[in-house]
């Protein structure tokens, strides 16, 4: 079942094709890991067992977690891809950082 990893990779694609920019493919990176990790949270806190075992099966943790269950037999290149993972949620922060600095007050 690779509908997570398809749709990760359409997603880069897309992102790549439409926007062009480096920054683009940074914040998509950071949007789907911290949306997994919200519905994450929801599944873990909520109270109703369906839908917690819906999004358990269908849905992983984190951008780690779809790195992780590709890569298992592979130790180098899940570390590799792990590394490049933080160094793109690295590079996200600094984004964040500078837009927060440069932000007038309202």
């Amino acid at each position: 079942m690779y509908i997570d990893l398809i749709i990760l990779i359409i997603g880069i694609i897309v992102v790549i094709m439409f926007f062009k920019r480096f920054s683009s493919f940074v914040f998509f990176v950071a949007i789907v890991d911290i949306f997994l990790r919200i519905l994450t949270f929801i599944k873990n806190n909520i109270g109703l067992r369906d839908v917690a075992a819906v999004i358990g099966k269908y849905l992983p943790e984190s951008v780690i977690a779809i790195i992780e269950r590709y890569t298992y037999s592979m130790p180098l290149l899940c570390s590799i891809l792990k590394w490049c993972f933080v160094l793109i949620m690295a590079i996200f922060l600094v984004y964040i950082t500078k837009i927060f600095i440069h932000k007038k007050k309202i």
